[in-house]
């Protein structure tokens, strides 16, 4: 089930939800909606969600991993969870209030630059060293093409668990 921006504002109003924010640290801290919990989509904890039967509507930051979060907990008998339609950037665009931390660099634009220094790296290693280096530009190449056809980042994964991004 999907709420929008205003739906989730009106229920908020009348203390009928909780919001659930299933993006990185570095994330949340950047922008959340205020009273949101953190629960990363790593860290997803659904026995504790499933045992207090409060109604929550799961957040990210364009609603790819808020539906991902759903299905998870709907799989493990979770059944009181929406998605907030077009998440945090659509809630911010409709001009309802966000609370705003330290900006930090997200994590699609570290992952394109990790992306970018791995391709840069294997095409000159490969022109200088060996040719057996382009397999790196090749790998990354193929990572990235299996990320956009099933939308699960393994590189994106990886940074979320990188140190500056738990703060």
């Amino acid at each position: 089930m999907k709420i929008s921006p205003e739906q989730l504002q009106a229920k908020l109003d009348q203390g009928h939800v909780k919001i659930l924010d299933v993006r990185s640290p570095v994330e949340f801290n950047a922008v959340h909606i205020a009273g949101s919990e953190l629960m990363p989509l790593d860290r997803l904890d659904a026995e504790r969600l499933k045992s207090d039967g409060i109604e929550r509507v799961i957040v990210c930051r364009s609603g790819g991993r808020a539906t991902k979060a759903q299905q998870q907990l709907q799989s493990s008998g979770c059944k009181l969870f929406a998605v907030l339609e077009g998440g945090i950037g659509a809630w911010e665009q409709t001009g309802l209030p966000v609370v705003r931390g330290k900006s930090a660099i997200s994590l699609e634009r570290q992952v394109r630059i990790a992306a970018g220094l791995l391709v840069l790296t294997g095409v000159i290693l490969g022109t200088w060293v060996h040719p057996y280096y382009y397999g790196i530009a090749a790998f990354v190449g193929a990572g990235l093409t299996f990320a956009g056809i099933t939308d699960w980042c393994g590189m994106g994964m990886l940074l979320a668990k990188a140190p500056w991004n738990q703060r």
